[in-house]
């Protein structure tokens, strides 16, 4: 088996030390070599072609944004952020600037907490070779480029609304390469939507809500980070809170948030499974899931309690994906209705949901 080769990037010589420690108690993977801030970093990723770089944000000379905008524009690799969680703002433009996935430090001190980061680590290093970096080079190439993506508003004209069912509540589930997909989904409202959305974002405590205010910023819904007791309202997306699970409950006056601890089996949360189960519970045929990239096989169960409700179900398609795991586990279910890539999925959202042409989403 092929081993994974590292550079590891941050101005703290401790945690150079001690995340090449970690990552040299993962089977296959070779530190092969470090740096203490971005300048060293590019001639370090260009001399040693690693497999993947890990990187801190905040270092002299050159910084990990200025890394990244170089690297990815250049000669794209798979780039792990490991950041302190009160950078919550920094991590987000991290990922839009392409990396692809990011972990939080305990303390942004020297500290021996960053220990704790240690099977997080593990279990994204041993993803990268599941990597879509074709899609990753697609998508720094249209950013150079200057030419937008997907289009920034979808015209509620080019919609057929021939469906017969009403959606009240679509539910979107993500991990891996989720942010800068929710964000890109999120922009096509031009008007606060017909339905409500829950979004499930594999993210840990004190990311989500910043995330949560980053997606209210690019779109006419509005877009919050969950609280329990939170009521069900059209035009509004509610965030699971990283660390938490957030499920939804029937009331004589009408639906509202949950957030509970999540069971010790559960492995990635907050809960896909969890939300969509839940979810088909009280809305039934009226519900859309959809399973956005993602490592793992978080939402597999949920769709199948989505469509045996009586609701939808799309899956993001390879091409798009950065992490194919989580839509191919719910397509080899068979309960999934279309397979969309990133670029049609809002579109497709707002045929499912049987939004008129005379609507003003």
């Amino acid at each position: 088996m092929k081993k994974i080769r590292i550079v590891v990037i941050d101005d703290s010589a401790y945690n150079r030390r001690t995340i090449t420690k970690m990552l040299e108690t993962i089977h296959n993977v070779e530190v092969v070599g470090y740096a203490c801030d971005g300048e060293e970093g590019i001639r370090k990723i260009v001399d040693l072609k690693p497999d993947l770089a890990t990187l801190d944000l905040e270092m002299p000379k050159m910084d990990g944004f200025t890394l990244l905008r170089i690297v990815m524009g250049s000669f794209p690799i798979p780039i792990i952020v490991i950041s302190s969680k009160s950078g919550d703002s920094q991590v987000f433009k991290a990922l839009e600037l392409g990396a692809v996935d990011f972990i939080a430090k305990p303390t942004g001190r020297i500290s021996e907490e960053i220990l704790k980061i240690s099977e997080d680590l593990r279990a994204k290093v041993n993803n990268v070779f599941n990597l879509n970096m074709a899609w990753i080079k697609k998508r720094e190439t249209i950013k150079v480029a200057e030419s937008p993506l997907f289009p920034d508003k979808i015209p509620a004209k080019s919609f057929s609304g021939h469906l017969t069912t009403k959606v009240d509540m679509v539910a979107i589930g993500a991990s891996t390469g989720g942010p800068p997909a929710l964000q890109n989904i999120f922009s096509a409202f031009s008007a606060p939507a017909p339905f409500s959305v829950a979004v499930c974002q594999h993210m840990p405590a004190g990311f989500t809500k910043g995330f949560a205010e980053r997606l209210n910023r690019s779109t006419a819904m509005e877009v919050r980070e969950a609280c329990d007791g939170d009521r069900v309202a059209p035009g509004v997306a509610f965030v699971a809170p990283g660390g938490m699970n957030m499920v939804f409950q029937p009331t004589k006056d009408g639906t509202v948030v949950r957030i509970v601890e999540p069971s010790t089996q559960e492995r990635f949360i907050p809960s896909v499974d969890a939300m969509f189960d839940s979810l088909a519970a009280v809305f039934g045929p009226r519900l859309l899931a959809v399973v956005l990239t993602g490592m793992g096989n978080d939402g597999s169960r949920g769709v199948r309690a989505v469509k045996k409700a009586g609701g939808q179900v799309l899956a993001e398609a390879e091409e798009s994906s950065i992490v194919f795991g989580m839509p191919r586990e719910a397509i080899a279910t068979g309960v999934v209705d279309k397979v969309a890539s990133l670029e049609k999925m809002a579109r497709e959202i707002f045929i499912r949901c049987g939004i008129s042409q005379d609507s003003d989403c």
